[in-house]
């Protein structure tokens, strides 16, 4: 059983700074991708940021030069600084992880979803 944990979300002013945490625990074999990804009231999930398992980045054009993700493959934890945040940045926000398991079976993993509010 594999599970994605994340951790990390609040509520901030505009401008403010939080840090999103996600690990994954269970019987992995090897992790590939992680990344995330947020759901606004209304609208659809879309990809924040994504980073391979040998550290390439990728972000939503939305992000870019705000929010920087990393990963810590020791500890099979992604994370996701978010800085200069704006209003519309609030959403849940979902850790999402590509993996195979002790099986070697492979796919993709979801968290719960952590409440990212900006608001003053």
């Amino acid at each position: 059983q594999v599970q994605l944990v994340e951790s990390g979300g609040g509520l901030v002013q505009p401008g403010g700074s939080l840090r999103l945490s996600c690990t994954a625990s269970g019987n992995i074999f090897s992790m590939n991708a992680m990344g995330w990804y947020r759901q606004a009231p209304g609208k659809q999930r879309e990809l924040v940021a994504i980073i391979t398992s040998v550290g390439s980045t990728n972000y939503a054009d939305s992000v870019k030069g705000r929010f920087t993700i990393s990963r810590d493959n020791a500890k099979n934890t992604v994370y996701l600084q978010m800085n200069s945040l704006r209003p519309e940045d609030t959403a849940v926000y979902y850790c999402n992880a590509n993996l195979r398991d002790f099986r070697r079976v492979g796919g993709d993993y979801w968290g719960q979803g952590t409440q990212v509010t900006v608001s003053s």
